[in-house]
Formats: structure tokens, sequence, C-alpha cells
């Protein structure tokens, strides 16, 4: 937990007390949620500080090299002296010696008095990395706490940074929410030589779309992968995992108890509403593995509670409710002597999970029709002759076409909050001129296309593994452990089983509309088989539900909602409907506009002055 930050001064600019007096207050923002003892190394052109348990950071010093590296990769295939061996690697092949790091890392290195910098970090993206360039140097942290700790700190808010969060409920990088500060992607890297600022990628995965390999032999490299890769993230840690009662959750906890010998210590969340509450399956699941297993029904005044605090913590705007029963299972953890949680997130998305990928194959058979057929005659009887006609099949025919006709990855937002509400309809007018409302479908589109030429499954994997997985669900996994006050690990989101799942074939990620076909029939015999059926749930959030009935929630949320509309960012009357007509509509809908929106004027409250004052 914690982790490292620092900064190199153009120049040489300041003194090693100077630079020392700095740090502190930087690496002291790092630990402001645990007691990580605070390291300092420092030279007179910038330093690196580290907040982290000793077993989660390496530091090395000589010569002129400054090295940190913070996490629990291998370099190499070896965990000894990583920042010793990292900086004479660095120092032969530069940038490129990040590929030898396998695991969740981030990495820092500075040489020449400030003049050089490498920042870096994992391929998966579990570990985060800010940065901006000021005319004193360059500030870079893996919290965004620990730059704002810099007198030097650009503070002012990025109005587009809030549109996007608005549109994607996350800050997705590379921007942050303040203006001139950036956050790193997954496999890439920054360096900084003598002024210059230079981002570039050491690594991206590539796909065999072509491999041919028997289902047996198959079957037994995931399952050996699978083994080592539970085996090195629970790395002789007090262990447990969370539960959910899905494909994911499940199989790793049956992988844990193989690996430990001994029965798991599993941790779930459940809620006395219909249509939310999955503790079932995550019952099936403990018996069949023999976990000893803890669970807690959270309830509505819970996650008001849990709301102040998960703003506080989070370096920008968040707005996955889902945090709220990461972090209650996080704190059952804490409490049973757990100081691990092994993840299921990448799962989805490594192996064809999703309900989307399903859906969208559906539509993509639509633009393999010939385009006579489609435009000659199915389209103009559909919305010419039979236009007005209110019929049930022919509203669905209609419906489908619209959607299959959409370009991808537009296609993927057509449910999307903010778009379907008309950003002109939720947003101040003076606020919604100063963004550009293209922006957000714009770097998606530059992500999709990344990986053009490839099947549909595998293009929508490579949108996955940036958007729903780095900077969302893994956001919401190390934010909930950090406050909860365990460490987390993500094995499916080894380096060995990401190239696994690229040498996968597409039609054993999605045989048709069949989700998950290779995975569920590798653990066929393994999971029980009420599992393998069941569709996917998650940890989703009854707020919709319970907005309606508890009085202590709506006041939070109407408190909240009064003070965001003074800001001059979101429309009142937009708020108004929001909270009179749109949620009484369709609470689960609708109630996610709320959590949003409460969500950004809670963290806005702990980040910035009340509007008018």
């Amino acid at each position: 937990m914690s982790g490292l930050c620092g900064y190199v001064a153009n120049g040489a600019a300041a003194d090693s007390g100077s630079v020392k007096q700095l740090l502190a207050g930087m690496g002291r923002a790092l630990a402001r949620f645990d007691d990580s003892p605070v390291r300092i190394a420092a030279e007179r052109g910038g330093g690196i500080a580290v907040a982290a348990s000793a077993d989660s950071v390496s530091v090395h010093g000589a010569g002129g090299v400054l090295v940190a590296v913070w996490g629990r990769p291998l370099l190499n295939g070896c965990a000894e002296n990583l920042a010793e061996r990292f900086a004479a690697l660095w120092l032969l092949k530069g940038a490129q010696a990040c590929a030898a790091l396998s695991g969740p890392f981030a990495v820092c290195a500075m040489a020449e008095a400030g003049e050089r910098l490498l920042l870096a970090i994992d391929r998966s993206g579990v570990h985060t990395m800010h940065y901006q360039q000021v005319r004193q140097g360059v500030l870079f942290g893996s919290s965004a706490a620990a730059l704002q700790a810099h007198p030097h700190a650009l503070t002012a808010l990025d109005a587009q940074a809030i549109y996007n969060y608005l549109y994607f409920h996350t800050v997705p990088a590379p921007r942050t929410v303040y203006r001139g500060q950036r956050r790193l992607q997954p496999g890439e890297y920054l360096q900084y030589r003598h002024g210059h600022l230079e981002t570039g990628s050491y690594w991206q995965i590539e796909y065999q779309e072509q491999a041919a390999t028997p289902f047996c032999e198959l079957k037994q490299q995931f399952l050996a992968t699978l083994e080592s890769s539970v085996r090195r993230s629970a790395g002789g840690a007090s262990t447990g995992a969370f539960l959910s009662g899905g494909t994911d959750s499940s199989t790793l906890a049956g992988m844990l108890a193989s690996v430990s010998g001994s029965a798991p210590r599993t941790y779930s969340i459940g809620f006395d509403v219909a249509g939310y509450d999955e503790m079932r399956y995550a019952r099936i699941a403990a018996r069949h593995f023999g976990a000893d297993h803890h669970e807690l029904y959270v309830t509505a005044g819970d996650v008001a509670a849990a709301i102040p605090r998960i703003a506080a913590a989070s370096d920008q705007p968040f707005g996955n409710s889902s945090a709220v029963p990461a972090y209650y299972c996080a704190n059952m953890a804490r409490t049973d002597g757990v100081t691990r949680l092994l993840g299921g997130d990448g799962g989805d998305e490594l192996f064809g999970g999703n309900e989307r990928y399903a859906h969208q194959a559906v539509l993509s058979r639509y633009e393999q029709l010939p385009s006579a057929l489609r435009q000659v005659a199915l389209e103009p009887l559909l919305f010419g002759l039979a236009g007005g006609l209110n019929l049930a099949p022919l509203r669905k025919a209609r419906s489908y076409i619209e959607q299959a006709v959409m370009p991808m990855p537009a296609r993927l937002e057509t449910y999307n909050l903010l778009q379907r509400y008309g950003p002109g309809e939720v947003l101040h007018p003076d606020f919604l001129s100063r963004v550009d409302e293209s922006a957000p479908i714009g770097q998606l589109n530059a992500c999709y296309w990344q990986s053009d030429g490839l099947s549909l499954i595998n293009r929508m994997q490579t949108l996955d593994l940036r958007y729903t997985l780095a900077d969302n669900d893994l956001r919401k996994v190390r934010l909930a452990c950090e406050l909860g006050g365990v460490d987390v690990a993500f094995p499916f989101l080894s380096d060995e089983m990401l190239a696994f799942s690229a040498r996968l074939p597409p039609k054993d990620k999605l045989n048709g509309t069949r989700l998950r076909y290779f995975f569920k029939r590798a653990l066929q015999g393994y999971l029980p088989a009420a599992i393998l059926r069941k569709k996917k749930h998650g940890f989703g959030l009854p707020f919709g539900h319970w907005l309606q009935r508890d009085a202590g929630l709506q006041g939070l949320v109407l408190d909240s909602l009064s003070d965001l509309k003074k800001r001059q960012i979101i429309r009142a009357d937009f708020i108004e409907r929001l909270m009179r007509t749109l949620v009484a509509e369709h609470p689960a809908y609708h109630g996610t506009m709320v959590w949003v929106l409460m969500m950004l004027e809670q963290w806005l409250a702990r980040s910035v002055a009340p509007a008018g004052k």
C-alpha cells in the first residue's frame, strides 16, 4: 500500500536539504491511510520518497543514480535486489528496461542531478503514476495527493476531465482532474531528459488469432498458469479472497485452497433487496471448496457512512458504487487478520465474460448481410412503409437496426447516461462551452482502432483492458482495499495470464453468443454447475431502491446535490427533474446518475473551496 513519489528540479535548482524537506511532506501524503514508514533518497537535483512496507519496495542509490520499484514484480524472473539491478539495466537499455519487469509495479529512476528521469507502470495498470511538468521541473507520484503536497503543484481543475468523469464515471488516463497533470496508461513509460518530456509504450498486448492448440493442451496450460498466478499472488501473506459467487472469484477461492493446503478465507457482501443479493452462489462456492467463509449484509446506513471516506480517499472524482461493498469486504478481512485479498478482476475481459460481447456479436451480424438487402429492402420497409406501425416486433427490429448501423465503438455507448439525457440538458451552459463533447468517443476510437484487423472480441478486449479495468475496476478495488487496510492482488492479470489470453482463439472467448466458452469448458468439474450456469451479477448496489426509502441516505444525497447546483457545472433544473421524476420512474437506471453527481460533489467539497466562497 501507499506508494512512491518525488521530483526533479531543473538545473539542480534545489539543495539536498530543501529537497528532503519537500519530499517528507509528499511522503506523508502518500501514507495518509496507514502507518507505512517513509523513506527518502535525495540528491541536489531531486529525490524520491517511498511509503510502503519493506517487502513491497526496493530502493537503490549510488553513483548519482536513484531508483525505486514499488510493488512485487520480478526482474527477469528474480525478485532479489530489484532496484539495483533495474538501475544497471536502465543505464544500458533505457526505457526498454521496463519490459524486463513482470507483475504489478510502479518504477522511477533518475540520474545526472535530475536531468534524466524515467517513470513507468505495469502492463495492466494495477499501479498508477501521476506527473506534471512545471517551470521548476517534474513532479510525480503514485497518488495525486503526493503531488498536491508540493508547493508547485498545479491545482486548477480541468473542465474537460470533469466532463469525461460524467461520461465515464471516472477520469480515464492520460488525463487527471487537475489541469496540466497527467497519468500514465498501462504499459507506458515517461522519459524526461534535459528539460524534454516524452511518453511511449514498452509493451502492448499482441494477439495470435490463428493459433490452433488442442483443447486438452490449452486446458493444461490454463490451469498451470492459473495455479502459478495464485501462488505468486498469495506470496506467503495472510491471504483471503473476495467471493461474489461468480466464476472468477469462485475459481480463485478454489485455487487458493489448493495452493495453501488449507481452508481459504473468503468474504462476501449481501443486500437484503430482491434482485441484488447473490449470497446464495457465494455460499455454494464456499461449501464446494471448504472455505472459511465470512458474510456481511450492507445497509443503506453503511453506504451513507462509507461515502465521505471513499470520496476523501479518491485522487479524483470516482463514480463506481461497487467501491462500497468492496470496502466492507476489505474491512471484514482486516478484522480477521488477513493482510492480502485476491480479486477476480480481469477474468471477464480476458476470457469473454461480459454480456456486451454477445450483444455486439449479434448486432455485428447485420453488417454481414448484403448491402442491397439492407439498404433496398429491410431499412426502407421498416423505417418507411412500416415506419408508422407501432407493433412490438417492428419496434424491436427498428431498434436492432438503429444500433447495428452505428459504427464501433460508438455503438457500445448506446446506453451511456450522459448521451441519453443529452449534455445540453444536464450541463450548465457556461460549463458546457468550455469542453469538447466529442472527446470521450474520440478517446475510445483511438484505443479501439489501434487493434484494427483483429476479431471483434479482441478489439473489445483491448478497449476493456484500459477503460473497464485500468481506469475503473482496478481503481475501485485498490481504493477500497487501501481504506480497509489490506493489500490486494489480481491473479487473472499476471503477465502469463495476459499472454495466454492473447493466444486464445476468438471463438474460445465468445462462441456464437456463448460467453467464456473455453473458460467454462476448462473448469467443468472444478466449479459447481450452478455457478457455471449463472449469469454475471457482481457487487452492484441497490442504491436507487434505498434512495427512495432511507431518510438518512436521502438527506446526504439532497445536501450534496444542493451544493453541486451552486457550482454551475450541472443544470439546477436537471437535478430537480432527476430527483423528483426520473428516479421514481426507474430507480436502478437513473439512480446511477444520482450516485455519479453525488460523488462529484463529495469529492469537490473535500478538494476545492465551496461554491460562492
